[in-house]
């Protein structure tokens, strides 16, 4: 089967894929997310989405929704900010995509008091201005990847060994998937491809461009589209073999902002970044909002405070990794934070 296959029996199956039945998230899990590291990141998303329904125009009714959204910690934390600007949290109208039964129940624990709507993919989110934040989803679609041989790029598979799973070579050259700017890479290179990532974006640019609003991607990834595999395993904290416990580990790859950029732009949207994760939340002032909670901290919480600051927008933790990008109609100003 294809790579792409493989990762969505994974990660998706009814019965065996890894978020059919676990929570995955915090310390007894397999990773942290940046709303698990600090209240901070999900009160300054809550305030960008503010601002933007002002830039708007401020529409009597806005869908806020969230695609991939864990436990519900951003979107608990981004509603109570919004409390600020009572008529935008009057206005909102909260939407949840979310495939997994167990983290549904996560959510509605943490959302308990809020009216929610859950749906399994972002197609049934009725129309009308929205407001769309999805904070590492794209990582994990499944991706195609491509090795290029001799003469030319083969869609790289995954098999049956002697006594396990290996990755092997179709036989044929695939249709021509890898972008055209790495046509002249070497042999043995291999080019991941995410045609879910690209259909998912399509559809939102073309939503934003005909109901208005916009879309905040975060996400870890490359600017440019390049050769390199990052698919990868985790567990408990650690990386792990991609292909030796198939449903029992977190398998991602690196988000490749530019073929998203392209994809948005294709379909009539304008891009805006990607901004490294630190420079994006230095600019919504998460310095300021550090020291106002390290004020009435302990000694205790104001070291966590500070941990979590760094961990969030330092270059050599999440910061430079991190890319954030928007997707807003053509007519629309240049969003808080990339103007």
């Amino acid at each position: 089967m294809s790579v792409a296959e493989f990762m969505a029996d994974c990660l998706g199956h009814p019965e065996h894929g890894y978020y059919a039945s676990r929570d995955p998230f915090g310390a007894t899990g397999d990773f942290i997310t940046a709303p698990e590291v600090s209240q901070m990141f999900g009160e300054l998303i809550g305030l960008w989405c503010a601002e933007t329904w002002a830039a708007m125009g401020s529409p009597a009714s806005v869908i806020l929704a969230e695609l991939g959204p864990g436990r519900g910690t951003l979107m608990a934390d981004a509603l109570r900010a919004a409390r600020v600007a009572p008529e935008f949290h009057a206005a909102l109208d909260v939407h949840l995509v979310e495939t997994s039964p167990v983290l549904r129940q996560a959510q509605e624990k943490t959302l308990a008091g809020t009216a929610v709507t859950w749906h399994d993919d972002a197609t049934t989110i009725p129309s009308g201005p929205s407001l769309v934040v999805a904070n590492e989803f794209f990582d994990a679609l499944p991706i195609r990847q491509f090795q290029r041989a001799e003469d030319g790029w083969r869609e790289r598979l995954v098999g049956i060994g002697d006594d396990d799973l290996v990755f092997t070579l179709a036989a044929t050259a695939p249709a021509p998937l890898v972008p055209v700017s790495l046509t002249d890479a070497e042999p043995g290179a291999v080019a991941e491809v995410c045609p879910a990532a690209i259909a998912v974006v399509d559809a939102l640019a073309r939503r934003l461009a005909t109901d208005g609003g916009a879309a905040l991607i975060i996400d870890y990834g490359h600017q440019a589209s390049a050769v390199g595999e990052t698919l990868q395993a985790v567990r408990a904290h650690q990386y792990a073999d991609v292909l030796a416990a198939p449903g029992e580990a977190d398998l991602t790859a690196h988000v490749d902002f530019a073929a998203l950029s392209r994809a948005a732009t294709d379909a009539g949207a304008i891009v805006h970044g990607p901004l490294s994760q630190g420079a994006f939340l230095a600019a919504l002032g998460i310095a300021a909002r550090a020291a106002a909670l390290a004020e009435a901290a302990t000694p205790a919480q104001a070291a966590g405070i500070e941990a979590a600051l760094q961990r969030l927008t330092d270059d050599d933790a999440m910061g430079a990794l991190f890319k954030v990008m928007v997707v807003t109609p053509p007519y629309a100003p240049p969003p808080i934070g990339f103007a």
